[in-house]
């Protein structure tokens, strides 16, 4: 039974490729099906064992216990879309997020907050780099980032 071709942005499919390369370490143009689970768990959508075994069963079409890259996609597919169809669940996620970082409550972060969120994100950035990001992000020099702000960095 084929399943329909997941649309997907470009965007998307750059992100899919990067990480399932990075799963591929092989490059045998697979990825073993017990690595469902941490791609899940990456993607924000962690599964009980349960239902992997669902996941893996459906996406897995030819049962050999390795994903290739369009059931790989596939996968994916059915929660980035979710994601896409949901965003005042994403915006709700990234209130929270945003609010674990605004302790006092104040309605924004400081730059050097956002500069750990980001290094944490990202530690392979240099100093320079990431300058470069914060005074892009903080366009009228205040120091600060409120959460429309944070919202556009988070979703791009």
């Amino acid at each position: 039974m084929a399943t329909e071709k997941p649309q997907l942005s470009k965007d998307q499919m750059a992100m899919l490729t990067r990480a399932f390369e990075a799963f591929d370490q092989e490059k045998k143009g697979s990825i073993p099906t017990d690595m469902v689970g941490t791609i899940m768990e990456m993607l924000g959508h962690p599964q009980s064992q349960e239902a992997l075994n669902e996941i893996i069963k459906e996406v897995d079409e030819d049962g050999s216990g390795e994903l290739e890259f369009n059931e790989f996609c596939t996968l994916a597919a059915k929660f980035l879309e979710e994601e896409e169809e949901n965003p005042e669940a994403m915006r709700a996620e990234l209130r929270e997020a945003f609010m674990l970082y605004d302790r006092e409550g104040n309605g924004y972060i400081t730059t050097d907050v956002l500069r750990e969120i980001i290094s944490e994100l990202d530690p392979n950035l240099d100093y320079e780099e990431l300058n470069e990001m914060i005074e892009e992000i903080d366009s009228d020099g205040s120091g600060t980032i409120d959460f429309d702000e944070f919202m556009s960095i988070m979703i791009g």
